[in-house]
């Protein structure tokens, strides 16, 4: 296999590395969240098949220190950038 190769994105995806979804090969290149027809840049995670997206809300954190996320629905899209 050479070094170009890139896995294959899942269908659910987290950026968080303590959620079962978080897979670090597929981090180690620049991935894009494309939602309804729109580049997002702040997405925490994501589920294609169901159709949403996961982003903080402002500035506000749990008590833990996390940021606050809603969930979105709509059309989801993910790609490597270059």
């Amino acid at each position: 296999m050479s070094d170009t190769a890139k896995p294959e994105l899942p269908d659910h995806l987290s950026v968080d590395p303590r959620s079962p979804h978080h897979n670090a090969a597929v981090f180690e290149h620049d991935v894009g969240i494309r939602f309804n027809d729109a580049e997002r840049f702040d997405v925490e995670e994501y589920c294609i098949s169901e159709g949403w997206i996961k982003v903080p809300v402002g500035r506000k954190v749990d008590r833990k220190g996390r940021p606050l996320t809603i969930k979105l629905k709509g059309k989801v899209e993910a790609f490597y950038k270059g």
